[in-house]
């Protein structure tokens, strides 16, 4: 359990109990949700080919921009609110107290030996290379808007990156904590790499 960010409203807890189905079965690459798993992906991709392929298939730009906008919609709640509990046991969500304070909530599978055997290597790497990779794209996709002065879909790919972006800062929040968990996260990295290049400096000469 990761503890609670004093610089904000976050919070990182455990997935209840009652959603915590621990068996005994061993570690293995099978895709255990197939379901959840397609989903994962099915949404965000046919968000990115309808924006490729719509000036071919339609020549209204409207209903291509409200076939997207609602592919990345429904994405946006699916990856939320369903693929990445059951994919990877992680989830994060936001509540309001009686006070009318707004709360992030980020919430990770306690990381027991009956958890581990539970977790899908094969799920665990659709589920971060589609989270990862189709943010990238969307970035790509605004740049190239801007760039080509193609400025009506400029809101469309606005949209894909801040939806599909929210889901991949939500699950990293998710994975490694709060804030200052991420600073020392990079800061350990990059002294690693410093002190790496500078043992083989080192031995070089």
């Amino acid at each position: 359990m990761l503890p609670q960010d004093s610089n904000d409203d976050t919070e990182d807890v455990s997935l209840f109990d009652a959603e915590e189905e621990a068996t005994n079965r061993p570690r293995r690459s099978k895709i255990r949700h197939p379901v959840a798993s397609f989903f994962h992906l099915f949404f965000r991709v046919s968000a990115v080919i309808v924006y490729l392929l719509c000036e071919l298939l339609s020549s209204s730009f409207i209903a291509c921009m409200v076939t997207i906008i609602l592919l990345l919609s429904c994405d946006f709640w699916a990856v939320k609110n369903v693929t990445g509990r059951l994919m990877v046991g992680l989830r994060w969500w936001n509540h309001i107290d009686e006070d009318g304070k707004s709360h992030w909530v980020f919430e990770s599978r306690k990381s027991t030996p009956q958890d581990d055997k539970t977790v899908s290597e094969a799920e665990s790497r659709i589920f971060w290379l589609g989270l990862i990779a189709c943010p990238v794209l969307w970035v790509v996709f605004a740049f190239s808007a801007l760039f080509s002065f193609r400025v009506k879909w400029l809101a469309v790919v606005i949209m894909g990156v801040v939806l599909q972006g929210a889901n991949l800062y939500g699950y990293i929040r998710c994975k490694v904590g709060s804030r200052k968990n991420l600073t020392s996260m990079a800061t350990s990295y990059l002294g690693k790499q410093f002190l790496r290049q500078s043992t083989g400096d080192d031995q070089t000469s």
